[in-house]
Formats: C-alpha cells, sequence, structure tokens
C-alpha cells in the first residue's frame, strides 16, 4: 500500500486563481490595504473559505507583521482574567488577528521570559494585565513592540494604559457597609513593599482607598488591614483565620477582601468556623466575577467592568500598531457596586 501523498499547502497564488483576480488584488485584500473594492474583498474572501487557505505566519512576519497579540495573564485561576480576555478576543473577532496568552506568574522572572518570548515569535502587539515587573522592563518591552498594561496604575511615553478607578471602587464598599451600620470593617490586602507598585498597582490602591474611606465616615479608629502574601483563596483563607482567632469584641463585623477571589476564602474560613455570613460575618469583594452572582454565594462586589477593560486595551493596541509614536494614552473606568446577600446589618 503506497504512502498517502501529503495535502500541497495552499498558496495566495491559488486563491487568485479561484476568484480570477490578480495575486496583488489577493494580497490587498489579505492587508486591508486600500484599491480593494468591496466585490473584490467579496470574491478573494470567498476564494480563501472555499479553498481553505491560511496566510503562512513565518512569511507575514517577513514582511513586517505577523497579525498576532500576545496577552499576559498574572494568573489563570483567578476567575476576573477571563473577562478582560473575553473583551480582547470579542474585540478581535472580525479583524484577522489572533490572540495568543502566557502565564505571567504573578513573578518578574516569570513576566521577563513570556514577555521576551512574545517578542522573539514577532507578534505586533502585548496586552500585559496586572504585570508586576518593574517599569524599566516595561518600558524596555513597550520600545520593542505596541504595548498596552491593564490593571496597573501610572503612566508612561512608551505605553498605553486602561485601569479601574480602584480608590473609588473601595470608596464605594466602605460607603455600603457603613450605611448598613457596620464600624469594624477590616479589610485584606495583597501585601507591597516596592515603592512603585505600592503607587501602581490596583491592591495597594484599593487599600489606600479603604483607609481614606474609613476616615472620611469617621471610622479612622477602626481601621484594620490584613496583608497577605498572595492574592489567593489561600491568602483570603489564612486571613480571615486570623480574624476569626480574634475575641468576639475585637473581631470586624464586616470584611472588605481586595479581591472576589480573596473573598472565596474568607468564605471558606467563616463557614469552617461554623459561622454565616452575613449573620456572623458580611463580606464584600471586588471584581464582580461569574461566582459572585452564583445564587448560592450571593457576593456583594465591586464591578470594574472587565469585558470593557478587554475592548478598550485592543482599540488603544491597534491604534498604537498603526502608529508606533502618537501619544500614551490613559483609560480609567468608572466602578460601580453590586449589592448582593453576602452583605446586611451587622448582628444587635
Amino acid at each position: 500500500m503506497e504512502p498517502t501523498a501529503s495535502r500541497r499547502r495552499i498558496t495566495i497564488v491559488d486563491v487568485a486563481r479561484h476568484a480570477r483576480v490578480s495575486v496583488t488584488s489577493v494580497s490587498k485584500v489579505l492587508r486591508n490595504a486600500y484599491g480593494a473594492s468591496p466585490e473584490m474583498q467579496a470574491k478573494v474572501r470567498r476564494a480563501i473559505e472555499e479553498l481553505g487557505y491560511r496566510p503562512h505566519a513565518g512569511a507575514r512576519g517577513l514582511r513586517g507583521q505577523t497579525y498576532t497579540i500576545g496577552v499576559m495573564l498574572p494568573d489563570i485561576r483567578n476567575p476576573f482574567f477571563p473577562e478582560i480576555l473575553d473583551g480582547i478576543t470579542d474585540s478581535l473577532e472580525e479583524t484577522e488577528y489572533q490572540v495568543f496568552l502566557g502565564p505571567g506568574c504573578n513573578g518578574e522572572k516569570a513576566e521577563a521570559r513570556v514577555t521576551e518570548a512574545m517578542i522573539d515569535r514577532g507578534m505586533d502587539g502585548l496586552v500585559l494585565v496586572a504585570p508586576v515587573s518593574s517599569r524599566a522592563h516595561l518600558e524596555h518591552v513597550a520600545s520593542s513592540v505596541p504595548t498596552v498594561v491593564v490593571g496597573r496604575h501610572g503612566s508612561s511615553a512608551v505605553y498605553d494604559t486602561v485601569t479601574d478607578d480602584d480608590i473609588e471602587g473601595a470608596a464605594l464598599v466602605v460607603r455600603h457597609l457603613a450605611g448598613l451600620g457596620h464600624r469594624r470593617i477590616a479589610h485584606i490586602e495583597h501585601h507591597e513593599t516596592d515603592p512603585t507598585r505600592l503607587a501602581e498597582m490596583p491592591n495597594a490602591r484599593r487599600a489606600d482607598g479603604y483607609r481614606q474611606a474609613m476616615r472620611a465616615h469617621g471610622l479612622q479608629e477602626c481601621i484594620d488591614v490584613l496583608s497577605t502574601s498572595s492574592y489567593t483563596q489561600e491568602g483570603g483563607h489564612r486571613a480571615a483565620l486570623e480574624l476569626l482567632a480574634r475575641p468576639a469584641s475585637a473581631r470586624p463585623t464586616a470584611v472588605f477582601a481586595g479581591a472576589d477571589i480573596v473573598a472565596m476564602g474568607v468564605l471558606e474560613a467563616v463557614a469552617e468556623a461554623g459561622l454565616s455570613v452575613p449573620g456572623d460575618l458580611s463580606v464584600a469583594g471586588y471584581d464582580n466575577t461569574t461566582f459572585a452572582a452564583f445564587g448560592p454565594i450571593s457576593l456583594t462586589s465591586v464591578d470594574q467592568a472587565g469585558q470593557e477593560m478587554g475592548r478598550d486595551a485592543v482599540r488603544l493596541l491597534l491604534r498604537r500598531i498603526t502608529d508606533h509614536d502618537r501619544p500614551s494614552a490613559k483609560v480609567t473606568l468608572s466602578p460601580t457596586l453590586v449589592p448582593r446577600r453576602s452583605t446586611a446589618r451587622p448582628a444587635e
């Protein structure tokens, strides 16, 4: 039995012959270049679909564009980051761009490996979500390839940013809990020591917003911040165990977790202690992830519009790919609070 011959790769010449147009016309359609009429585009795209033509990524890269976008996510287990990714992929659905993901693993070395690999593979642009790398590294990356940074405050002349107003988001939570009658409101933050990250990372901004809001409501003596080494369910669980180990008179009546994933750990610890939410402890999160709306959990949370963040990131990135030297832009979204059953008036 003779071996089956491998199928020959369809080329741009085959597409031109099938559509009965010139190779130049096909090239114009593939590049979205000026001069391709709607009729020409329809003929070429129909031929591409019928033949199953796929542009050769390496060849496109040699011509200066690969139509690939690299997206770095810090932690794929955090349910908020897929919200941003959905916004990115939805915005690119009608384009030729494809998204490639890389895990940053919440560490500078891992981020450097991922970003350098994306640069080496000729990706047309990068979206870096909540990077922890130094400003110098971010600017090094952005000087090599068009870059948008999502979820990190501060600004740069070489990359664009999309952020949430984290100080206002924290104020919304404190205002809600104080309005219910809570005074002993604790906050669980992600511990930071680096001066730049203290100024730019959203977790640090939320902790600042919590402190400011507590003072604004006359609750400065009740400010109670617990630091966790990781913004994870495990980190929230450890912090909650520390809170629940206090004498009942010294425990908070409400906890503001800096992220929904952290709030999950708090809910777990409360259940393990045989207590109830919100009967014994009100709990609020941040991100309004899909599990926050899940009926048995019903977590009060701040919605920072993750999908809109992703859409804004794509809009800025495509503009920067077209014009590398344009002035940098900064988009700040306004958060909203979504009250649910995890918060209520404190027990008498």
